[in-house]
This record gives structure tokens, sequence and C-alpha cells, in this order.
């Protein structure tokens, strides 16, 4: 029933890029490649890094996702790296272009980049929902894949790891959902970053992969 609702919310999100003038495939809109800032561009050294930290990821089914609630992950956006700012406005920070703040801390505006579509996206805190903070491995997957046995703590600090988390547009964030590599993947030019991504946070947390998804994140690998 969950992937159910997400093929349909995927449906009703390709219509929206489409209505946004971005072109959709299987997983979203690929635009000619153009590098994102967000992406930080992955080396071929850190390309074959990656393909045998892939390697040595267990493979293993989803499980059912019984119990999973947003609340067992702790504190949103809690400030875990202790600088005086939330994960949030860190995050936006860090991957905005032109970025103005309230104060120390509170990201106002700011020019976005979006790696996974490739679309420029203005952010204003008035309408700050344009622009979300995605977990890169998605909190309900990774309950389904062993986070359920997770102490808190260690869920809290998943989930609010700089590492996992990217600033990215809300379409294609509310398409990706708690979808895995095999079921979602952002355009081509961003797809060696994001499988580098995936793969150094489920190394870093002892997360599995599904059958699917290592062989989609294989692929985007293939592209670095």
């Amino acid at each position: 029933m969950a992937r159910q609702r997400r093929t349909a919310l995927s449906i009703g999100l390709a219509t929206a890029l489409l209505a946004a003038g971005c072109s959709v495939d299987a997983g979203l809109s690929d635009p000619s490649p153009t590098p994102s800032s967000n992406g930080g561009g992955t080396s071929d050294t850190d390309a074959g890094k990656a393909g045998r930290d892939l390697g040595r990821l267990r493979v293993a089914s989803e499980g059912s996702g019984g119990g999973y609630e947003r609340d067992h992950f702790g504190t949103r956006w809690k400030d875990i790296d202790r600088n005086g700012c939330d994960q949030r406005n860190d995050v936006l920070a860090r991957d905005l272009d032109q970025e103005s703040k309230r104060g120390r801390c509170v990201v106002v505006s700011g020019l976005l980049h979006d790696p996974y579509s490739g679309k420029d996206i203005t952010f204003a805190k008035a309408d700050a929902s344009e622009v979300q903070i995605d977990h890169v491995y998605p909190l309900a997957l990774a309950w389904r894949m062993g986070a359920s046995k997770w102490d808190e703590t260690k869920r809290e600090r998943f989930a609010n790891d700089h590492d996992n988390l990217l600033a990215v547009w809300g379409v294609p964030n509310q398409q990706k959902s708690d979808s895995g590599p095999g079921e979602w993947k952002p355009q081509k030019a961003f797809q060696c970053d994001y499988a580098g991504k995936y793969i150094a946070v489920a190394k870093e947390y002892g997360l599995p992969v599904s059958g699917d998804d290592r062989t989609a994140l294989k692929g985007f690998l293939g592209r670095c």
C-alpha cells in the first residue's frame, strides 16, 4: 500500500514538474547535465571507494515498517554539532548561494541550484516549503532496514547528520518520499554524487541496502 501511495504521488508531482517546464522520466526531471553546487563533485578515486564500499554493504529485504513515527528519530533539526545554529539553518547556509541571514543563524533568503532536478529555486523564509531539507537515506526507509532496533540517541544523530541532509526543491523531495534509489532517481548529472552520499551514510550507520537499491547505486556510480 505504501508503494501504491508513492506511485500515485509520483504521478501527481510529475504533472507538477511538467507544468513547471521540466521533463520527467521514471524517476524525476532530467535536464541537460549541469553540475550541482550541492554535489561537491565525486572524483574517480572517490567513485572507486564508493563502489568498494557498496560491495561491502549487506543486502537485505525491507521490513514492514510497522511502528514507524518521525518522533522515534528524536528532536527535529537538533544542534548536534553545538555550533549554536539548528541543523536546518546549517544546511541552508551550506547549500544555498547568495544567502542572507537574520542574526547569526537564521537563513531568510538565497538561491538553490536544486541537485535533484537541476532547477534554480529562489528561497524566501516567507515561503519556506519551496526549499526543503531531505534525508538522502530516508528515515522511514532506515526504520524498515534496521533503525527500528537502534537506540534513540543513534536515531537522533542519524536524522540530524549533515552528511545525510540536503537542501532540495520541495517538489522532487515530496516525489522521493521514503523511496530508495531502486524506486527513485535524481537527474543524471547528480546521480554519481547522490550514490556517493547514500553509500557513505549506509556505511557509517551500518545500514543495509535492498537488492534493487544496490543495482541502482551501481548504475549511478557508472556516471562518475
